[in-house]
Parts: structure tokens; C-alpha cells; sequence
């Protein structure tokens, strides 16, 4: 159990853990297709925040979101909608939902969170995008990247 959770319910724990993953399909579906080198590079984000995480408040959090990440990915995928459209609806909605949550956290922790979910979703938006597909998002992607369903946490 990650310390920082001790005083949430499971299933906000849940949506906590769910987190980088939402931001991932969110990004990489953001226009309609969500390719495999978008898939790849959300594991690899992933990873590389579990590896840098060793010495910051992420690095439980971490260790638990990267273990089998790929596999978890595409079982939440599947629990969505085909339907771009419905799919990042539904997704934008329950990131939303992190805006009750971080605010009851320990500051540190809920920042560090909320920086990492928008590094992951840059990532995985300039995984594709744009001038020979190096390091640009494209118009769909570029309307979410910033994760703007998500606020800053601060504290009630």
C-alpha cells in the first residue's frame, strides 16, 4: 500500500493507479486511431517514470503502475468505447474525477502526479506527430495534451 493512500477508498485508488493510463489512450486516441508506436511509447514513458521515481514520491506508485503496464493498458482500452469520440468522453470524464482526489493528498505527492501524468501525455503525443514524426503533436493531440479535465492540485 502506497502510504499516500492510506485515507482513500479503493476504488479512488483505483482511478489513481488508472491515471497514466487514461492520459495514455486519451492522447494516443486523441484523433480517432490509436497506433502501436503510441502504445509503445506509454510503456516506455512509463518505465522511464518508475526508473526516475527512486528518490521522489512516485516511486511506489511507480513500481505498482509499471508492473505489467502494457496488459493493464489494453484491458482499460477494452472497457471503452470503439468510438473515439464516446472513448475520450468517457476518459476526460473520469480524469475529472482525480480533481476530488489530489487536493486530500500530501502536497508533494499530488504535484509530483500531476506533473507526471502531463509528461506522459506529451510523450505519447509527440510519439507520433508531426515533421517526420519526431517530437511534434499534432491538432488533435495538441487540444488535450495539457490534460485540461485535470486541475493543478491545491488544497481545499
Amino acid at each position: 500500500m502506497i502510504n499516500e493512500f492510506a485515507n482513500l477508498s479503493s476504488s479512488e485508488i483505483e482511478l489513481m493507479l488508472k491515471g497514466p493510463i487514461l492520459a495514455s489512450i486519451l492522447i494516443a486516441g486523441a484523433d480517432g486511431n490509436i497506433d502501436r508506436k503510441e502504445i509503445k511509447a506509454s510503456i516506455e514513458l512509463a518505465k522511464e517514470k518508475h526508473k526516475n521515481a527512486k528518490s521522489s514520491h512516485l516511486a511506489k506508485f511507480y513500481l505498482m503502475v509499471t508492473e505489467d503496464f502494457e496488459d493493464k493498458l489494453k484491458v482499460v482500452l477494452q472497457g471503452y468505447p470503439v468510438d473515439g469520440d464516446k472513448r475520450n468522453a468517457m476518459i476526460t470524464e473520469e480524469l475529472a474525477g482525480l480533481n476530488g482526489l489530489l487536493p486530500r493528498l500530501d502536497a508533494g505527492f499530488a504535484n509530483e502526479y500531476y506533473t507526471s501524468l502531463r509528461d506522459i501525455a506529451l510523450g505519447t503525443a509527440e510519439s507520433s506527430g508531426g515533421l517526420l514524426g519526431i517530437k511534434s503533436v499534432g491538432d488533435e493531440e495538441a487540444r488535450l495534451v495539457d490534460l485540461p479535465m485535470v486541475k493543478v492540485p491545491t488544497k481545499p
